[in-house]
């Protein structure tokens, strides 16, 4: 007998927890709440705990902009020894006996703030002539990956711990902190690897309104509790709505264009019907085109 699927929309965020994949995450809920349809904005390494934006129904349509802010990560750089994949769960390929003292490493953190390049961890979901990087990691083929501009807004110093530091680093897409680490480490003359990775914020999310996804699993319900889903609209603040006619809001909905006057000074918007998400449009010479239509009328 088919599993009856349940109409959800809206976001739910989860705390990852420690050894878990993003996608087996997503795996867990898809079978306790059966949705019509879910993703996830932000993939985690299994190394990884924290803010984890779950994406239900309609809301799937919006991940992107979720993954294109601002996110924040408190992590550890363990000095001494580079790994294969940058982290504690590779094998060793480098040591030293250069441990950097607080000092040196709070003088060079500013050198990371800013728009820096990176080179990707060989051990990532990149696709490489369309094959993901870590596949041909495993198998023993030389991977080449390209230097990427990501963008370090805030970097901070926690404490040091023996041959260990602690950071915080605010962050834009595309990051990664286990090549920010092993970056920061080979620029203080000594080599290193991540030993703890835990994201506090990923877009308007926060760990403080996450819930536990043993939790979450655990309860056995076929559906989310309402409290726990956070409505679609949550990650569309900072875009410009336009309020349309009931009429308007049909002819939206069924891909059709409008044309208003006077002039729109803007050129994307979200079109909305008493206060409910119908359809993201573009504004072009006074006509209004529906790119992505969230409301049925």
């Amino acid at each position: 007998m088919q599993k009856i699927k349940n109409d959800i929309n809206g976001w739910l965020v989860i705390d990852k927890p420690y050894g878990m994949s993003s996608a087996q995450a997503v795996g867990l809920l898809k079978r306790s709440f059966h949705p019509i349809k879910i993703g996830h904005a932000g993939t985690l390494d299994p190394l990884a705990t924290g803010v984890l934006p779950i994406a239900f129904g309609k809301a799937t349509r919006t991940i992107s902009f979720v993954m294109d802010k601002e996110k924040i990560y408190q992590f550890k750089i363990k000095f001494g020894a580079s790994t294969t994949t940058d982290d504690i769960e590779g094998e060793i390929k480098e040591t030293t006996s250069i441990i950097p003292s607080e000092q040196e490493i709070k003088n060079i953190l500013p050198k990371f703030i800013g728009n820096i390049y990176q080179f990707p961890p060989v051990y990532s979901a990149i696709k490489v002539k369309g094959k993901r990087a870590y596949d041909m990691a495993r198998k023993g083929k030389s991977v080449e990956l390209k230097p990427r501009l990501v963008q370090i807004n805030q970097l901070k110093f926690i404490r040091m711990m023996k041959d260990e530091v602690f950071l915080e680093v605010h962050c834009g897409k595309g990051t990664y902190v286990r090549s920010l680490g092993r970056d920061i480490a080979k620029r203080l003359g000594s080599c290193g690897h991540i030993s703890y990775l835990r994201r506090l914020k990923c877009g308007p999310f926060s760990v403080k309104e996450s819930k536990p996804l043993e939790k979450l699993n655990n309860f056995g319900y076929n559906k989310p509790s309402v409290s726990d889903i956070i409505p679609v609209e949550a990650v569309l603040t900072d875009i410009l709505e336009l309020a349309v006619t009931k009429d308007e809001a049909r002819a939206l909905s069924q891909g059709q264009f409008l044309r208003r006057k006077p002039s729109l000074q803007a050129a994307f918007y979200k079109a909305t019907f008493n206060g409910e998400l119908i359809a993201f449009i573009t504004v072009q010479d006074d006509i209004i085109r529906p790119t992505k239509v969230f409301k049925q009328f």
